[in-house]
C-alpha cells in the first residue's frame, strides 16, 4: 500500500489550502506535518529538503515535491483532474491561472495594513464582480454542461469551487448574480468526497484572520 502524501506547511490555509483540496475531492488521504516555528523551517531548509528554500512541500511517490503549481500539477495528472487531452488541459490550466488572481489577493489581505484592508478587499471584490465571476459563469453557460472542461470533473471545478467559499466568506452575495456558479458550487460539493471535506473536523482550514496571520508571519520572520 503506496504511503499516505505527506503536507508540510502551516496550520491554515495560505497556498497549501488548494493542495489539500485537490487530495480530499479525489478521495487521497494525506498527513500534515506543520510548521509551529521559523525554527521548524529551518531544520527543512538545513536538511536540503526545500529546493528553493520555500514550502508548501508534499512528499508523495518517494518525492519532495515543492512549488504550488507543480504540486497541483501531479496531483491533478495522478488522479485523472487534468482533461482527457491537451486542448482541455490548456482550458483547465487558463482557467486556473485565471482564478490565481483572486487567490493571491485572498493570500495576501492581511499580510497588508488594517488601513489597505479596505482597499485591497474592495478590489477582490470588483474583480470578482466585474471580471472573473461573469467569465467563469459565461463558459459555463456557453456548453450548457456541468463541469467547466470537457463535462467532468477537473481540478478547474474543484479550485473554483474552493475559491467561491473563500469569496463568500467575505461577502455572501458575490455569487448573487451567478446561478450557474451557484449550481456548480452545489453539484460539486455534493460529491461524498468533497461532503466529507466540508464537515466539520475535516483537515480544511479556517478563514484565517490578522491574528492568525500575525502568529504565521512569526514562522516565515516576516
Amino acid at each position: 500500500m503506496a504511503a499516505k502524501p505527506k503536507l508540510h506547511y502551516y496550520d491554515g490555509r495560505g497556498r497549501m489550502e488548494a493542495i489539500r483540496w485537490l487530495l480530499a475531492a479525489a478521495g487521497v488521504e494525506f498527513e500534515e506535518i506543520f510548521l509551529e516555528s521559523a525554527e521548524d523551517l529551518d531544520k527543512l531548509r538545513n536538511d536540503g529538503r526545500l529546493m528553493f528554500q520555500q514550502v508548501p512541500m508534499v512528499e508523495i511517490d518517494g518525492m519532495e515535491l515543492v512549488q504550488t503549481r507543480a504540486i497541483l500539477n501531479y496531483i491533478a495528472s495522478k488522479y485523472n483532474l487534468y482533461g482527457k487531452d491537451l486542448k482541455e488541459r490548456a482550458l483547465i490550466d487558463m482557467y486556473v491561472e485565471g482564478m490565481a488572481d483572486l487567490n493571491e489577493i485572498i493570500i495576501m489581505l492581511f499580510t497588508h495594513p488594517p488601513e489597505e484592508q479596505v482597499a485591497q478587499l474592495a478590489l477582490l471584490k470588483e474583480k470578482t464582480t466585474n471580471r472573473y465571476f461573469p467569465a467563469f459563469e459565461k463558459v459555463l453557460k456557453s456548453h450548457g454542461q456541468d463541469y467547466l472542461v470537457g463535462n467532468r470533473l477537473s481540478r478547474a471545478d474543484i479550485h473554483l469551487v474552493e475559491l467561491i467559499y473563500n469569496l463568500e466568506e467575505f461577502d455572501p452575495s458575490l455569487t448573487a448574480n451567478f446561478p450557474l456558479l451557484k449550481a456548480l458550487q452545489t453539484r460539486i460539493s455534493n460529491l461524498p468526497t468533497v461532503k466529507k471535506f466540508l464537515q466539520p473536523g475535516s483537515q480544511r482550514k479556517p478563514h484565517e484572520d490578522m491574528e492568525s496571520m500575525k502568529e504565521t508571519l512569526k514562522i516565515f520572520r516576516l
